[in-house]
């Protein structure tokens, strides 16, 4: 869509049920349709069956890493980066992101080494959202979600940079009660990239290791090698 641009949201009620409903939203700007969602409600409800069969991975706690801002500053440090970086470094500062992030294991600037594509970070929305209501948290950890998410897949292909990226689809399933303005761990995987498809799935933890939501994403990237080598 076009930032700015006003936005008309379509509703219709696919399903409605005593305990469970389903409804489709189609988002129009322009008089063209920019984004499509099913959304599936049901009341919480308490049961003696349940299990949860993933772990929390064990990481640093988020009160020992740096935010990205503060090592975005630290590579900023580096007398040797070359100044097209140094230009690209304050853009990223300069950008205003509505959450906290604090990567578990950062590499090092503009490392151009292959890494396996998982990512650990922290996260949290910035600011006090609040006992509210639990569809807010699910509408943050929406965007959380989403922010940086298909990045996961370039991690092994640092020799190339991202010509087009493109989000197709982004599943979510929300499991527990979280807020989404105290710190989660977003633990991101890609299991595949082929044909400039680039599949990852995630989780967002609570600190106490319960799982909270469990999420997908498709989307495309058209990658080109870089033009200059560090």
């Amino acid at each position: 869509g076009v930032p700015g641009g006003p936005v008309l949201y379509q509703v219709e009620r696919t399903r409605t049920g005593k305990s469970y409903s389903v409804c489709s939203v189609k988002a129009i700007q322009h008089g063209e349709a920019i984004f499509t969602c099913q959304a599936s409600f049901w009341p919480s409800q308490e049961s003696q069956v349940q299990h949860q069969q993933a772990t929390m991975p064990a990481v640093p706690p988020p009160e020992h890493l740096l935010t990205q801002e503060e090592l975005t500053e630290k590579y900023l440090q580096d007398s040797h980066l070359p100044e097209k970086y140094k230009q690209h470094l304050h853009e990223l500062l300069a950008e205003d992101v509505p959450m906290e992030i604090k990567p578990v294991s950062p590499p090092a600037a503009f490392c151009l080494e292959a890494q396996e594509p998982k990512q650990l970070l922290w996260v949290r929305a910035r600011g006090h959202i609040g006992e509210t209501d639990t569809k807010v948290h699910c509408c943050v950890a929406a965007y959380m979600s989403d922010y940086g998410f298909l990045g996961t897949a370039l991690l092994p292909h640092r020799q190339y940079h991202a010509k087009f990226l493109l989000s197709d689809s982004h599943a979510m399933r929300f499991h527990s009660a979280f807020r989404s303005d105290h710190r989660m761990l977003c633990e991101c995987e890609s299991p595949c990239f082929v044909g400039s498809q680039a599949l990852v799935q995630g989780r967002l933890w609570r600190r106490d290791g319960v799982l909270a939501v469990t999420c997908m994403q498709q989307g495309v990237i058209v990658l080109e090698p870089r033009q200059s080598k560090l």
